[in-house]
Formats: C-alpha cells, sequence, structure tokens
C-alpha cells in the first residue's frame, strides 16, 4: 500500500463521518496543515501520529494498512 492510499482512505473516512480536517486534527492533536498534507499525500506521518488520526476518525489500522 503506498501513501496516496492512505490518504484518500483518510479523506473518506472523515466525509463518512461529516468531519472537517479541523475536528481531526483537533482530536489528534496534530495542525490542521499537517493533516491536510497527509490526506494529499505530501507527508509521511509517524505510526505515533497516524494511530492518533485513526484513533479520531474511529478506524482500525487494518482499515488502511494492508500489509
Amino acid at each position: 500500500m503506498n501513501s496516496k492510499q492512505i490518504g484518500k482512505k483518510l479523506k473518506e473516512a472523515r466525509k463518512k463521518l461529516a468531519m472537517k480536517q479541523s475536528d481531526v486534527a483537533d482530536k489528534a492533536k496534530i495542525s490542521v496543515n499537517y493533516y491536510a498534507r497527509i490526506e494529499r499525500n505530501e507527508e509521511n506521518p509517524t505510526l505515533e501520529t497516524l494511530e492518533r488520526v485513526l484513533r479520531a476518525l474511529k478506524l482500525k489500522s487494518s482499515d488502511v494498512l494492508t500489509f
């Protein structure tokens, strides 16, 4: 799985929950700009950051990581 698929899945999950990027960023304790770059595949977050984002979106790692 590449980062483009991860960003796409995060965005889809966020939209399903009717959340704004700022909502996810606040819950994950990261900046809105950083979260937006993750969705656009311009950043490769650490596993710790990714875990916080997944928690904010109520996702399991297996929902976005397929290895």
